[in-house]
């Protein structure tokens, strides 16, 4: 179990900026220049190399083409992408990646796959207790680069539901929740992808104890993780996991169509 609270800070950050920073002194390169090439300004530069910052997969990729590392930053990638997420997450993080099948069901915010970046910075910055900005920035990085499950190949299979209280909840005001909107119908159009809504009104609900996502992963195992108020955790075990997706099986019959609930979404834009 991971605790929601808990900052193990393993140091990972600062390995990779000492690495980084001996590996651009070796090659004679100053912060400036290894910033423009590589698409970084100075700041953020020295901001790795102090562990203040996670770098990208891009940015590792490109530093140790140009300062001639033979792979050594490549290594630190894995890593690098777990330290961008916090402890309790950092293993549901893996798991998504490597998904052929993914189900979301979501009731206080919009799942963080969907969500636009102003959305996203908005969630990170009324966080309690308050986070810093280049924490809140990292945050919001490491969530974007979630979304590029949309685009693997073979496209994994991925499904929302949603209560409607969520669409309805204007976190960060209109201009950001249209823009979140419209960025759920872009995504709900996808072949791969079907979001579902459950309306307020329903006398029926299979899943009152709170939002929870199912993976199934590559070869085959099924895993449910369910991301509470004070704790994080995996389940592994196959009856947790089938109740679970006996009850997700049961709302999504109960929730609105796909089409019903793009359509309800349309009319949510149009309200305004």
């Amino acid at each position: 179990m991971y605790e929601r609270g808990a900052d193990h800070g393993d140091g990972r950050a600062a390995l990779f900026g000492r690495q980084l920073k001996r590996l651009r002194a070796w090659a004679g390169i100053g912060r400036a220049e290894l910033g423009a090439r590589t698409g970084y300004s100075e700041s953020t530069i020295a901001s790795f190399e102090q562990g203040r910052r996670i770098p990208s997969r891009q940015f590792i990729e490109r530093a140790d083409e140009v300062l001639g590392a033979h792979g050594v930053l490549l290594e630190l990638v894995e890593e690098m992408e777990r330290a961008q997420y916090p402890p309790f997450f950092q293993d549901a993080a893996k798991l998504e990646r490597e998904a052929v099948a993914l189900h979301v069901f979501a009731v206080q915010a919009v799942p963080g796959l969907l969500q636009t970046e102003e959305y996203a910075r908005a969630v990170f910055t009324m966080w309690r207790p308050a986070l810093d900005e280049e924490t809140i920035e990292q945050r919001v990085a490491a969530r974007l680069a979630r979304q590029e499950i949309f685009a693997r190949k073979p496209m994994p299979t991925i499904s929302f539901v949603m209560e409607d209280a969520v669409l309805r909840k204007c976190l960060g005001g209109w201009p950001v929740m249209r823009g979140q909107l419209e960025q759920i119908l872009l995504v709900g159009h996808r072949r791969n992808v079907e979001i579902q809504v459950m309306p307020d009104d329903r006398e029926e609900h299979a899943a009152l104890f709170g939002r929870f996502t199912l993976i199934e992963t590559v070869k085959g195992r099924r895993i449910a993780y369910v991301d509470a108020h004070t704790s994080s955790r995996l389940y592994t075990d196959r009856q947790t996991v089938r109740e679970m997706e006996e009850r997700y099986g049961v709302l999504r019959a109960q929730a609105l169509t796909p089409r019903q609930s793009l359509a309800h979404v349309e009319k949510l834009l149009g309200e305004r």
